[in-house]
């Protein structure tokens, strides 16, 4: 059980819950070294992924189920069309910034849902790598290593008796 002091930022998840992550991915580095686990686009560029993957040395991607509207990203009608345009699973659109720079790229990722999800670098991993491999986890819209994450944590809540009110426990990014 981890308790998280820190409220939830958007943009600012990295400094919220990095310390946890980073001493959980280390104790299954120890444990289980067989294993590697497998979140927003920043107006700084350097998100929850980043931090972890540097601190970690790991291969590390930022995917989120919302956009962060940062640095000339906006959710306008540019960005509904372009979304609108995704025809199947495996499509994608670049997050450009007002300087012109690729932040990452909304990504359809399942036939199945016409909601992308939003990828980005994290650390050590080309952003076309990064939304393949997104793509590649993806049975329905959330990759599936994040959608079984969230569904033993929600049955843990329900086993424990726990009502979480999710809207102050915003966690949309997630390491894959």
């Amino acid at each position: 059980m981890v308790t998280l002091t820190a409220p939830y930022i958007a943009g600012f998840l990295a400094f919220r819950e990095t310390p946890f992550l980073l001493e959980s991915l280390q104790r299954l580095q120890r444990d289980q070294p067989q294993l590697l686990p497998q979140q927003d686009v920043f107006s700084d560029k350097f998100g929850l992924a980043c931090h972890l993957g540097v601190l970690s040395g790991l291969p590390c991607v930022g995917v989120a189920k919302n956009l962060l509207q940062v640095q000339g990203v906006n959710k306008d009608e540019e960005h509904q069309s372009q979304i609108a345009a995704l025809q199947k699973g495996g499509d994608s659109f670049p997050l450009t910034a007002a300087s012109g720079k690729v932040l990452g790229k909304a990504l359809r990722s399942c036939n199945k849902s016409s909601k992308p999800v939003y990828v980005s670098v994290g650390h050590r991993i080309t952003l076309d790598t990064a939304v393949r491999l997104t793509h590649s986890c993806c049975r329905y819209r959330v990759p599936e290593p994040i959608r079984q994450c969230t569904c033993d944590v929600f049955s843990w809540w329900e086993e424990e008796g726990l009502r979480v009110d999710i809207r102050e426990n915003h966690a949309h990014s997630h390491l894959l």
